[in-house]
């Protein structure tokens, strides 16, 4: 492959460890040691995670979350253009401003599904393993070019501008990661087969509804315990996807997991754990109630939820 996973997380690593220089060296902030080491530390996980051994990739997260526990993770100054000045750049530029943001799902899209099979010579040119997200990190790529280009700013700015929105969500940024291992950790360690035992006792093993139903409210209730929809499927799959909905009912294992996670993100909605959608918004547009989102979100996640329920029902049915 010429563009895999990998280069993504350097990239990721690259921009992080330029974010970290600058924190390291800004006055405002007066915990600028720790918090740039926070997040040197973070760059180097993302540049040489498939060459550390996981043992001190693991030290090196406990080092993460000591400077965090410990209050060392503070936002510093940005040196922000006056309103006026961003108002005049505002009225410039126009719609045109929105143009970096639609690049992302556009581009996304259009790569998964159109270069997933393209190859140059004898390589394939996305990574096959995952190609949506090397399409993702390509796509943003441009995007941060484009906008480059649109306001005629140097790379520096771009840099900053990470920086900045890298110190808003703070301690957030490793969450998804930590979770998806956590749901690695909870398959490995059984969690998937005492659920099934458990669903054994419980429901009745002939009744479809009440199978769909608790695998679609179980989906929702870890993904608000785990935060993270792709950490609580690989538990939940195990415990009754798997065994009663696939191979007892001879359900189409897509349809049950393209729902699945749709239920999942109906819990991502509802906790405080998925930061980066609920907390980090809240903190962003300055809110004085921090589960402000989560509460206008709730009556859409429990309706969702509930067509969740319904529609695979029907489909398994």
């Amino acid at each position: 492959m010429i563009i895999s996973t990998e280069w993504i997380y350097i990239a990721m690593g690259i921009v992080c460890l330029f974010c970290s220089f600058y924190t390291f060296f800004d006055k405002t902030n007066k915990r600028r040691i720790l918090s740039g080491l926070f997040y040197f530390i973070y760059a180097i996980t993302l540049l040489f995670g498939k060459i550390i051994p996981p043992f001190y990739i693991g030290l090196m997260v406990l080092a993460m979350v000591v400077i965090v526990a410990f209050g060392g993770l503070q936002k510093g100054g940005y040196g922000e253009t006056a309103p006026d000045e961003l108002e005049a750049r505002r009225k410039r530029l126009g719609n045109w401003l929105f143009l970096p943001a639609l690049l992302i799902p556009i581009l996304t899209v259009l790569g998964s599904k159109l270069l997933v099979n393209v190859k140059i010579g004898s390589r394939l040119l996305l990574d096959p393993s995952n190609p949506t997200l090397v399409a993702l990190g390509v796509a943003c790529i441009i995007a941060i070019l484009t906008a480059m280009l649109l306001t005629k700013s140097r790379p520096q700015t771009a840099f900053k501008e990470s920086r900045r929105l890298l110190e808003a969500i703070g301690w957030a940024v490793v969450l998804p990661q930590l979770l998806a291992t956590l749901g690695t950790i909870f398959t490995k360690a059984g969690v998937g087969t005492v659920v099934s035992k458990l669903i054994t006792k419980v429901i009745p093993e002939n009744s479809v509804f009440w199978i769909v139903f608790v695998f679609c409210v179980g989906m929702a209730l870890f993904t608000m315990i785990m935060g993270n929809a792709f950490a609580a499927f690989p538990v939940m799959a195990a415990g009754i996807a798997i065994p009663f909905l696939i191979k007892r009912f001879g359900a189409n294992a897509d349809q049950i997991a393209a729902i699945s996670m749709f239920a999942g993100y109906c819990g991502t909605l509802m906790t405080p754990m998925a930061a980066n959608f609920n907390i980090v918004p809240a903190v962003l547009l300055d809110l004085k109630d921090k589960n402000h989102v989560i509460r206008v979100q709730l009556p859409t996640a429990l309706m969702t939820l509930a067509f969740n329920i319904i529609l695979m029902y029907l489909l398994v049915r």
